[in-house]
């Protein structure tokens, strides 16, 4: 090993050092857990992905987790083959499809308050740890919903329950009740650039 790289390797490690002080200081200061509102939207791809990840990530510490999809659940996905499989997880695709594809506003108002009463129901149990409303930011936005009934629900959870929501156009109320909030940002998708249709094991 040549001076010179010996020298750049030392002074890494140096800083690398100090920056593990500072790094472990500041966590040091924020040692709190609380279950978390999380909200993905955004017109970028990746919402519901990213919070299925989360679902996988805590049935792996053993979690207890209810899914419910709003709007989807009228075609199959890989997702709930898999989570049909899996042991605590409660997985309810409770959606028609998309309001321009049923065209019965009334009835899809129905679909999305049953659907809201199992979210409601798994909240206000304390056996779950985690909950996932996905596309709830849809239903909201047309208005199928009323938000002050949500927020009321996620604000009465049990303290260590993590809630989540996915969908584009998340309502600003939603937004601030939670603690963290990540906006997808499309910068290509293959539909719109290529013509290319949803894939299996990427879309569903």
């Amino acid at each position: 090993m040549s001076g010179l790289s010996a020298r750049t390797d030392a002074e890494h490690a140096a800083r690398m050092a100090k920056k593990k002080v500072a790094h472990d200081r500041i966590v040091a200061a924020r040692a709190g857990e609380k279950g978390l509102v999380i909200v993905h939207t955004g017109k970028g791809k990746g919402k519901t992905t990213a919070a299925l990840g989360m679902v996988v990530r805590a049935i792996g510490h053993g979690m207890k987790v209810g899914v419910v999809q709003f709007v989807k659940g009228a075609m199959t996905t890989g997702e709930a083959a898999v989570f049909a499989r899996l042991p605590d997880v409660e997985f309810k695709p409770m959606g028609e499809g998309f309001t321009w594809d049923t065209q019965d506003r009334a009835r899809d108002i129905a679909v999305a308050g049953e659907a809201w009463a199992e979210v409601k129901r798994m909240l206000a149990d304390p056996a779950y740890d985690m909950v996932l409303a996905d596309e709830l930011n849809i239903v909201l936005r047309y208005d199928y919903l009323a938000l002050d009934d949500v927020l009321e629900a996620i604000a009465a959870k049990p303290a260590t329950t993590h809630f989540i929501a996915t969908g584009r156009n998340a309502p600003d109320g939603l937004i601030a009740l939670a603690d963290l909030v990540t906006e997808m940002q499309l910068v290509k998708h293959p539909f719109r650039e290529q013509g290319i249709k949803a894939q299996r094991g990427v879309e569903f």
